[in-house]
């Protein structure tokens, strides 16, 4: 049986992550066995404490202070044995539910990239603005490196493991998103999309994008660009 591989990054999500974790594991994957890697990034709250009860059910990672989404992700790689890889947020704005629209297209072998696009699936209605930031730097994206996507910073990447052995990634924080995708587009890759449902939440309810990140996902682009 075929494994696959889901990488969760945490932090500060100990409202959301148990339920999380428990749609992960009910949702059937037909034909594949799911490696589910947690990595804790250093939570203040009472996350780890959360985590503990599932030591046993999946492989725990746990940071020894917060060094950022792309310093999680990368730990988390590193233990990885699937030949598929899905990013997972441990918030509950992506539904595991999407899984099998996530890989269906890797039957194909000239896939080997999939983003699960925000845009063009059923989602709760979110901030205008945050949406209109995150349009901007997909348009920029596509612009810089000739694709034609509709949602760059999606949490929902899926992608063949050997993919991550022709990046170099480096980010240590919410810059994974430009940098993964400035890579593997500057690698020959080219990244398919599927429509996946979406409930976003507020800064209130715990989201933690700001206008700041958007800056910084422009400028690794450029830099990414340039660097061809």
């Amino acid at each position: 049986m075929k494994t696959l591989s889901i990488v969760i990054p945490v932090y500060n999500e100990s409202k959301t992550v148990n339920t999380l974790l428990q749609r992960v594991f009910s949702q059937s994957v037909l034909g594949w066995k799911k490696e589910i890697i947690v990595v804790d990034d250093g939570s203040t709250d009472a996350t780890k404490t959360v985590l503990k009860r599932w030591e046993k059910k999946c492989t725990v990672l746990y940071q020894n202070k917060n060094k950022g989404k792309g310093a999680a992700l990368r730990l988390g790689f590193s233990r990885v044995s699937g030949k598929i890889v899905i990013i997972q947020d441990a918030d509950l704005e992506y539904n595991p539910v999407d899984y099998v629209t996530l890989i269906t297209p890797f039957s194909d072998s000239r896939i080997n990239i999939v983003y699960g696009s925000r845009f063009l699936g059923p989602h709760l209605s979110t901030m205008f603005l945050y949406a209109l930031g995150n349009k901007f730097v997909t348009f920029v994206t596509n612009i810089l490196f000739n694709s034609n996507i509709t949602d760059m910073e999606t949490g929902y990447k899926a992608f063949r493991y050997d993919v991550l052995k022709k990046l170099n990634l480096r980010a240590n924080r919410f810059d994974f998103e430009p940098e993964f995708t400035a890579q593997a587009l500057n690698a020959g890759y080219q990244i398919y999309e599927v429509p996946i449902s979406y409930y976003g939440r507020k800064f209130s309810e715990g989201k933690k994008l700001t206008w700041r990140d958007g800056v910084i996902a422009l400028w690794t682009l450029i830099k990414y660009r340039i660097s061809l």
